[in-house]
Protein backbone atom coordinates (compact mmCIF):
# COMPACT_ATOMS: atom_id res chain seq x y z
CA UNK A 1 0.00 0.00 0.00
CA UNK A 2 1.57 3.31 -0.99
CA UNK A 3 2.47 6.00 1.92
CA UNK A 4 2.12 10.00 1.14
CA UNK A 5 2.87 12.50 3.35
CA UNK A 6 0.27 15.32 3.47
CA UNK A 7 1.39 18.75 4.08
CA UNK A 8 -1.62 19.90 6.54
CA UNK A 9 0.65 22.44 7.95
CA UNK A 10 0.80 24.60 5.38
CA UNK A 11 -2.97 26.52 6.24
CA UNK A 12 -2.08 25.91 10.03
CA UNK A 13 1.30 27.84 10.01
CA UNK A 14 0.18 31.06 9.50
CA UNK A 15 -2.28 30.49 12.25
CA UNK A 16 0.33 31.52 14.97
CA UNK A 17 0.72 35.31 15.58
CA UNK A 18 2.98 35.27 18.59
CA UNK A 19 5.62 32.38 20.07
CA UNK A 20 3.54 29.82 22.44
CA UNK A 21 5.04 28.91 25.88
CA UNK A 22 5.35 25.77 27.79
CA UNK A 23 3.85 25.78 31.08
CA UNK A 24 5.63 25.11 34.29
CA UNK A 25 3.71 25.19 37.76
CA UNK A 26 4.65 25.79 41.56
CA UNK A 27 1.42 23.49 42.24
CA UNK A 28 3.02 19.55 43.20
CA UNK A 29 0.21 17.63 40.78
CA UNK A 30 -2.03 19.40 38.25
CA UNK A 31 -4.07 18.49 35.56
CA UNK A 32 -5.14 20.97 32.98
CA UNK A 33 -8.25 19.62 30.18
CA UNK A 34 -10.26 20.82 27.68
CA UNK A 35 -13.43 20.30 28.20
CA UNK A 36 -15.25 19.42 24.81
CA UNK A 37 -12.16 17.28 23.36
CA UNK A 38 -11.18 16.00 26.87
CA UNK A 39 -7.69 16.99 25.40
CA UNK A 40 -4.76 16.46 28.19
CA UNK A 41 -3.73 20.00 27.82
CA UNK A 42 -0.82 19.60 30.86
CA UNK A 43 0.13 17.09 33.51
CA UNK A 44 1.91 17.18 36.85
CA UNK A 45 2.02 13.43 39.00
CA UNK A 46 -2.00 13.61 38.28
CA UNK A 47 -2.62 10.24 38.94
CA UNK A 48 -0.93 10.11 42.58
CA UNK A 49 -3.22 10.18 45.15
CA UNK A 50 -3.02 12.85 47.71
CA UNK A 51 -5.06 14.64 50.47
CA UNK A 52 -7.58 16.18 48.59
CA UNK A 53 -8.89 18.28 51.33
CA UNK A 54 -12.32 19.91 50.62
CA UNK A 55 -12.14 19.62 46.80
CA UNK A 56 -13.26 15.92 47.49
CA UNK A 57 -16.81 17.93 48.95
CA UNK A 58 -17.36 17.36 44.95
CA UNK A 59 -18.02 13.96 45.24
CA UNK A 60 -20.14 14.85 48.20
CA UNK A 61 -21.82 17.15 46.05
CA UNK A 62 -22.14 14.57 43.01
CA UNK A 63 -24.44 12.38 45.26
CA UNK A 64 -26.58 14.97 46.43
CA UNK A 65 -27.40 15.68 42.97
CA UNK A 66 -27.54 11.84 42.06
CA UNK A 67 -30.67 12.14 44.91
CA UNK A 68 -32.25 15.20 43.73
CA UNK A 69 -32.19 13.75 40.08
CA UNK A 70 -33.41 10.66 41.16
CA UNK A 71 -36.19 12.10 42.72
CA UNK A 72 -35.20 10.74 46.22
CA UNK A 73 -34.53 14.24 47.56
CA UNK A 74 -36.26 17.74 46.57
CA UNK A 75 -34.35 21.64 47.08
CA UNK A 76 -36.75 22.36 49.66
CA UNK A 77 -36.62 19.38 51.48
CA UNK A 78 -34.91 19.65 55.15
CA UNK A 79 -32.76 17.78 56.59
CA UNK A 80 -32.46 18.30 60.21
CA UNK A 81 -28.85 19.12 62.06
CA UNK A 82 -27.32 16.63 64.63
CA UNK A 83 -24.87 17.69 67.29
CA UNK A 84 -21.81 16.29 65.26
CA UNK A 85 -22.55 18.36 62.28
CA UNK A 86 -23.03 21.70 64.93
CA UNK A 87 -19.60 21.08 66.20
CA UNK A 88 -17.61 20.00 63.34
CA UNK A 89 -14.63 22.45 62.87
CA UNK A 90 -12.89 23.83 60.22
CA UNK A 91 -14.91 25.93 57.54
CA UNK A 92 -18.56 26.18 58.95
CA UNK A 93 -21.92 27.49 57.36
CA UNK A 94 -22.89 28.05 61.39
CA UNK A 95 -26.12 25.64 61.46
CA UNK A 96 -27.56 25.53 64.64
CA UNK A 97 -27.70 22.10 66.53
CA UNK A 98 -31.42 20.36 66.26
CA UNK A 99 -32.47 23.06 63.44
CA UNK A 100 -33.72 21.54 60.20
CA UNK A 101 -32.20 23.47 56.70
CA UNK A 102 -33.19 23.29 53.29
CA UNK A 103 -31.19 21.45 51.02
CA UNK A 104 -30.83 24.35 48.93
CA UNK A 105 -29.41 26.33 51.85
CA UNK A 106 -26.91 23.48 52.26
CA UNK A 107 -25.81 22.78 49.03
CA UNK A 108 -25.03 26.94 48.68
CA UNK A 109 -23.17 26.27 52.36
CA UNK A 110 -20.75 23.25 50.59
CA UNK A 111 -20.36 25.06 48.12
CA UNK A 112 -19.84 28.72 48.84
CA UNK A 113 -18.88 28.53 52.62
CA UNK A 114 -16.89 25.23 51.99
CA UNK A 115 -18.58 24.50 55.11
CA UNK A 116 -17.75 20.90 56.75
CA UNK A 117 -21.34 20.91 59.10
CA UNK A 118 -23.62 21.33 56.50
CA UNK A 119 -21.29 18.66 54.36
CA UNK A 120 -22.67 16.11 57.42
CA UNK A 121 -25.89 17.17 57.96
CA UNK A 122 -26.50 16.13 54.15
CA UNK A 123 -24.55 12.82 54.34
CA UNK A 124 -26.34 12.01 57.83
CA UNK A 125 -29.53 12.69 55.83
CA UNK A 126 -29.20 10.60 52.81
CA UNK A 127 -27.35 7.89 54.64
CA UNK A 128 -28.08 7.89 58.20
CA UNK A 129 -24.93 8.82 59.64
CA UNK A 130 -21.14 9.91 57.83
CA UNK A 131 -19.86 6.77 57.47
CA UNK A 132 -22.44 5.03 55.86
CA UNK A 133 -22.28 7.91 53.10
CA UNK A 134 -18.67 7.80 52.84
CA UNK A 135 -19.11 4.04 52.23
CA UNK A 136 -21.50 5.08 49.35
CA UNK A 137 -19.05 7.24 48.05
CA UNK A 138 -16.72 4.37 47.52
CA UNK A 139 -19.13 2.63 45.62
CA UNK A 140 -20.26 5.07 43.76
CA UNK A 141 -16.14 6.19 43.12
CA UNK A 142 -15.46 2.35 41.99
CA UNK A 143 -18.61 2.76 39.33
CA UNK A 144 -17.49 5.63 37.71
CA UNK A 145 -13.82 4.25 37.11
CA UNK A 146 -12.40 6.80 39.73
CA UNK A 147 -9.75 3.99 40.56
CA UNK A 148 -7.30 7.26 42.17
CA UNK A 149 -9.95 7.71 44.77
CA UNK A 150 -10.46 6.54 48.34
CA UNK A 151 -13.16 8.80 51.18
CA UNK A 152 -13.14 8.19 54.86
CA UNK A 153 -15.38 11.53 55.08
CA UNK A 154 -17.72 13.90 53.62
CA UNK A 155 -15.95 16.67 54.50
CA UNK A 156 -12.51 15.98 52.80
CA UNK A 157 -10.88 16.46 56.93
CA UNK A 158 -7.58 14.90 56.97
CA UNK A 159 -8.10 11.12 57.83
CA UNK A 160 -6.69 7.78 56.75
CA UNK A 161 -8.02 6.85 53.34
CA UNK A 162 -9.00 10.15 52.73
CA UNK A 163 -7.19 10.78 48.94
CA UNK A 164 -7.55 11.86 45.16
CA UNK A 165 -5.79 12.14 42.06
CA UNK A 166 -5.93 15.02 40.40
CA UNK A 167 -7.14 13.38 37.50
CA UNK A 168 -10.31 12.14 39.51
CA UNK A 169 -10.81 15.41 40.87
CA UNK A 170 -10.85 16.79 36.75
CA UNK A 171 -13.16 13.90 36.04
CA UNK A 172 -15.92 14.72 38.41
CA UNK A 173 -15.93 18.84 37.72
CA UNK A 174 -16.27 17.28 33.65
CA UNK A 175 -19.38 15.44 34.84
CA UNK A 176 -20.54 17.67 36.93
CA UNK A 177 -20.95 20.71 34.08
CA UNK A 178 -22.28 17.97 31.72
CA UNK A 179 -24.73 15.99 33.86
CA UNK A 180 -26.02 18.30 36.26
CA UNK A 181 -26.27 22.04 34.48
CA UNK A 182 -29.17 23.29 36.63
CA UNK A 183 -27.39 22.86 39.43
CA UNK A 184 -23.54 24.35 38.49
CA UNK A 185 -24.93 27.74 38.76
CA UNK A 186 -24.22 27.46 42.78
CA UNK A 187 -20.44 27.28 42.09
CA UNK A 188 -20.17 30.52 40.35
CA UNK A 189 -22.03 32.35 43.69
CA UNK A 190 -19.83 35.30 45.01
CA UNK A 191 -21.28 34.92 48.44
CA UNK A 192 -24.15 33.59 50.47
CA UNK A 193 -25.80 34.62 53.92
CA UNK A 194 -26.94 32.27 56.10
CA UNK A 195 -29.08 33.89 59.89
CA UNK A 196 -27.09 36.83 59.26
CA UNK A 197 -23.81 35.24 58.51
CA UNK A 198 -22.45 36.52 54.94
CA UNK A 199 -19.63 34.66 53.40
CA UNK A 200 -17.66 35.02 50.17
CA UNK A 201 -16.86 31.89 47.99
CA UNK A 202 -13.01 31.36 48.57
CA UNK A 203 -12.61 30.20 44.95
CA UNK A 204 -10.04 33.40 44.09
CA UNK A 205 -10.56 33.31 40.18
CA UNK A 206 -14.16 34.18 40.31
CA UNK A 207 -13.36 37.95 40.19
CA UNK A 208 -10.94 38.05 37.72
CA UNK A 209 -12.92 38.53 34.62
CA UNK A 210 -11.06 35.63 33.04
CA UNK A 211 -14.71 33.52 32.50
CA UNK A 212 -14.43 31.45 35.45
CA UNK A 213 -17.55 29.92 36.79
CA UNK A 214 -16.33 27.22 39.83
CA UNK A 215 -15.96 24.48 40.96
CA UNK A 216 -14.25 24.19 44.67
CA UNK A 217 -10.83 25.04 46.99
CA UNK A 218 -9.18 23.11 49.41
CA UNK A 219 -6.69 23.42 52.24
CA UNK A 220 -5.10 21.65 55.34
CA UNK A 221 -2.09 21.55 56.15
CA UNK A 222 -1.07 18.23 55.09
CA UNK A 223 -2.94 18.96 51.54
CA UNK A 224 -1.79 22.53 51.38
CA UNK A 225 -3.60 24.53 49.11
CA UNK A 226 -5.68 23.50 46.09
CA UNK A 227 -7.98 24.43 43.90
CA UNK A 228 -10.87 22.72 41.00
CA UNK A 229 -11.04 25.44 38.26
CA UNK A 230 -12.94 25.72 35.28
CA UNK A 231 -13.29 28.92 32.96
CA UNK A 232 -14.62 29.48 29.92
CA UNK A 233 -13.76 31.66 27.02
CA UNK A 234 -15.35 32.82 23.30
CA UNK A 235 -17.05 29.27 24.07
CA UNK A 236 -14.50 27.19 24.67
CA UNK A 237 -14.62 25.81 28.42
CA UNK A 238 -11.05 24.34 30.42
CA UNK A 239 -11.07 22.24 33.44
CA UNK A 240 -8.29 22.01 35.89
CA UNK A 241 -7.00 20.82 39.23
CA UNK A 242 -3.57 22.42 40.89
CA UNK A 243 -2.88 21.14 44.47
CA UNK A 244 -0.14 21.31 46.55
CA UNK A 245 0.40 25.00 46.85
CA UNK A 246 2.44 26.83 49.90
CA UNK A 247 -0.17 29.89 50.63
CA UNK A 248 -3.85 31.45 49.30
CA UNK A 249 -1.94 33.67 47.33
CA UNK A 250 0.22 31.42 45.36
CA UNK A 251 -3.45 29.62 44.64
CA UNK A 252 -5.07 32.52 42.88
CA UNK A 253 -1.74 33.40 41.07
CA UNK A 254 -1.21 29.60 39.54
CA UNK A 255 -4.62 29.17 39.00
CA UNK A 256 -4.84 32.65 36.95
CA UNK A 257 -1.87 31.77 35.55
CA UNK A 258 -2.86 28.31 33.83
CA UNK A 259 -6.17 29.78 33.11
CA UNK A 260 -4.58 32.28 30.72
CA UNK A 261 -2.14 29.85 29.53
CA UNK A 262 -4.48 27.56 28.53
CA UNK A 263 -6.85 29.83 26.34
CA UNK A 264 -3.72 31.69 24.77
CA UNK A 265 -1.52 28.14 23.82
CA UNK A 266 -3.98 26.56 22.28
CA UNK A 267 -6.64 26.50 19.63
CA UNK A 268 -9.18 24.35 17.67
CA UNK A 269 -8.23 23.93 14.07
CA UNK A 270 -9.75 22.28 11.09
CA UNK A 271 -7.64 20.20 9.46
CA UNK A 272 -9.50 18.77 6.78
CA UNK A 273 -13.15 19.37 5.70
CA UNK A 274 -15.95 16.95 5.22
CA UNK A 275 -15.78 14.81 2.01
CA UNK A 276 -12.61 16.66 1.22
CA UNK A 277 -10.49 14.81 -1.77
CA UNK A 278 -7.23 13.00 -0.62
CA UNK A 279 -6.15 10.95 -3.48
CA UNK A 280 -7.51 9.21 -6.41
CA UNK A 281 -7.58 5.42 -6.38
CA UNK A 282 -7.30 3.10 -9.57
CA UNK A 283 -10.36 0.74 -10.44
CA UNK A 284 -9.97 -2.24 -11.83
CA UNK A 285 -12.54 -3.70 -14.15
CA UNK A 286 -15.11 -1.00 -13.55
CA UNK A 287 -17.39 0.91 -15.51
CA UNK A 288 -14.47 3.84 -14.78
CA UNK A 289 -11.10 3.59 -14.19
CA UNK A 290 -10.68 6.01 -10.93
CA UNK A 291 -12.75 6.95 -8.25
CA UNK A 292 -11.63 9.55 -5.26
CA UNK A 293 -10.75 8.59 -2.01
CA UNK A 294 -11.90 11.30 0.37
CA UNK A 295 -12.67 11.78 4.34
CA UNK A 296 -16.27 11.42 5.42
CA UNK A 297 -16.08 14.07 8.40
CA UNK A 298 -14.50 17.00 9.30
CA UNK A 299 -11.24 17.01 11.02
CA UNK A 300 -11.09 19.84 13.79
CA UNK A 301 -8.56 19.01 16.47
CA UNK A 302 -7.41 21.07 19.72
CA UNK A 303 -3.80 22.23 18.39
CA UNK A 304 -1.01 23.03 20.76
CA UNK A 305 0.67 26.70 19.31
CA UNK A 306 4.04 25.98 20.12
CA UNK A 307 4.39 22.75 18.11
CA UNK A 308 2.49 23.51 15.25
CA UNK A 309 5.68 23.21 13.39
CA UNK A 310 5.99 19.05 14.35
CA UNK A 311 2.59 17.95 14.04
CA UNK A 312 2.55 15.01 10.69
CA UNK A 313 0.46 13.58 8.40
CA UNK A 314 0.22 10.61 6.18
CA UNK A 315 -1.57 8.14 4.69
CA UNK A 316 -1.73 4.77 3.21
CA UNK A 317 -4.21 3.23 1.01
CA UNK A 318 -5.01 0.99 -1.86
CA UNK A 319 -3.18 2.18 -5.41
CA UNK A 320 -5.81 -0.13 -6.94
CA UNK A 321 -9.03 -1.60 -5.95
CA UNK A 322 -11.49 -3.73 -7.96
CA UNK A 323 -14.77 -3.27 -8.87
CA UNK A 324 -17.71 -3.11 -7.56
CA UNK A 325 -16.77 -0.34 -5.50
CA UNK A 326 -19.27 0.74 -3.04
CA UNK A 327 -20.10 4.21 -1.55
CA UNK A 328 -18.10 4.93 1.74
CA UNK A 329 -15.79 1.93 1.37
CA UNK A 330 -12.95 1.93 3.18
CA UNK A 331 -9.65 2.35 1.10
CA UNK A 332 -7.06 3.78 3.26
CA UNK A 333 -5.98 5.36 6.29
CA UNK A 334 -4.87 8.96 7.50
CA UNK A 335 -3.09 9.11 10.43
CA UNK A 336 -1.78 12.50 12.13
CA UNK A 337 0.63 12.79 14.82
CA UNK A 338 0.77 15.41 17.17
CA UNK A 339 3.63 15.83 20.07
CA UNK A 340 3.04 14.37 23.30
CA UNK A 341 -0.25 12.35 21.88
CA UNK A 342 -0.63 9.07 20.96
CA UNK A 343 -1.78 8.72 17.41
CA UNK A 344 -5.14 9.21 15.32
CA UNK A 345 -5.65 7.62 12.75
CA UNK A 346 -8.89 8.42 9.91
CA UNK A 347 -10.52 5.72 7.75
CA UNK A 348 -10.31 7.37 3.79
CA UNK A 349 -13.29 5.81 1.74
CA UNK A 350 -14.28 6.17 -1.65
CA UNK A 351 -16.42 8.81 -2.82
CA UNK A 352 -19.28 7.12 -4.52
CA UNK A 353 -19.74 3.50 -6.17
CA UNK A 354 -17.91 2.41 -9.02
CA UNK A 355 -19.93 -0.69 -10.65
CA UNK A 356 -18.55 -3.42 -12.51
CA UNK A 357 -17.72 -2.88 -16.11
CA UNK A 358 -19.54 -5.05 -18.62
CA UNK A 359 -17.41 -7.08 -21.30
CA UNK A 360 -16.00 -4.40 -22.97
CA UNK A 361 -14.21 -3.04 -19.92
CA UNK A 362 -12.92 -6.89 -18.98
CA UNK A 363 -11.83 -6.75 -22.63
CA UNK A 364 -9.79 -3.71 -22.04
CA UNK A 365 -8.68 -4.56 -18.49
CA UNK A 366 -7.18 -7.55 -19.94
CA UNK A 367 -5.46 -6.23 -22.84
CA UNK A 368 -3.62 -3.64 -20.65
CA UNK A 369 -2.48 -6.59 -18.15
CA UNK A 370 -1.13 -8.09 -20.82
CA UNK A 371 0.49 -5.24 -22.25
CA UNK A 372 2.19 -4.78 -18.49
CA UNK A 373 3.08 -8.17 -19.03
CA UNK A 374 4.91 -8.03 -22.41
CA UNK A 375 6.53 -4.63 -21.07
CA UNK A 376 7.83 -6.81 -18.08
CA UNK A 377 9.46 -9.30 -20.24
CA UNK A 378 11.06 -6.84 -22.37
CA UNK A 379 12.52 -5.06 -19.46
CA UNK A 380 13.90 -8.20 -18.10
CA UNK A 381 15.75 -8.73 -21.68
Amino acid sequence: MPLRILPVLLAILGFLAMPAHAFETTARQALVMDYDTGTVLFAKDADKSLPPASMSKLMTLTLVFEALEDGRISLDDTFRVSAKAAQKGGSKMFVREGSRVRIDDLIQGVIVDSGNDACIVLAEGLAGSEAEFAKQMNLRARELGMNGSNFANATGWPGEGQRMSARDLVFLARRMIKEFPQYYHYFAQESFTWEGITQTNRDPLLTMDIGADGLKTGHTEEAGYGLVGSAVQNGRRVVFMLGGMQSSAERASEGERVTRWAFREFAMKTLFKANQAIDTVKVWLGDRDTVEMILPEEISLLLPLSDLDKIAAEYTFMDTVKAPVKGGQKLGVLKIDIPGRDPLAYPLVAADSVAAGGFIERVKAAADLLLMKIRAKTAEL
